[in-house]
């Protein structure tokens, strides 16, 4: 993962490291990193893939490289995630996922990840195309993914599909 700083943010790669620090506890979480981590995350349905992605990425160290924290600079906070799900594919093509802590939500902090993200995305000459999903019933994220440049490609289920494609 790149660091990648907008006017408020920061992103920085989420480490094997850093990933069993934060499954033991927020503490030795803010020991190994020179952020403050609020109680809450990490959010229990990312702290459930925790596992499954410290095995992945030590099989796949590459893949690590598209997962990241998301740091609120004025605070020194890390205040939710977002990553490539591994990277570009044998296609070309990356999906793309985030969180957000609730008391952060609804200040844009998502959207302006987002959007820096799918621009630096869209630069990587292995990536032709960047994908994400979200339930219908989801608007912020719909507002997010929009605002990220990414069209909607089809609905299935309750769930909208989006794709955004390198020109």
């Amino acid at each position: 993962m790149p660091y990648v700083k907008t006017d408020r943010l920061t992103l920085v790669t989420f480490t094997i490291e850093m990933m069993r620090a934060a499954l033991l506890s927020n503490k030795e979480l803010e020991k190994i990193t020179t952020f403050n981590v609020p109680p809450e995350y990490p959010m229990e349905v990312y702290k459930e893939l925790l596992p499954y992605k410290i095995e992945r990425f030590s099989q796949y160290p590459e893949e690590n490289e598209w997962e990241g924290i998301i740091v609120h600079t004025g605070d020194n906070v890390i205040i939710g995630d977002l990553g490539f799900k591994g990277g570009p594919d044998e296609n070309g093509e990356m999906d793309l996922g985030y969180s957000i802590l609730p008391k952060y939500q609804g200040n844009r902090f998502a959207t302006e990840m987002a959007v820096a993200m799918v621009r630096w995305g869209l630069k990587h000459p292995k990536v032709k195309k960047i994908t994400a999903s979200c339930s219908n019933e989801n608007q912020a994220s719909i507002r997010v993914l929009e605002k990220a440049g990414l069209k909607q490609t089809d609905i299935k289920d309750n769930e909208i599909y989006w794709a955004i494609e390198n020109k």
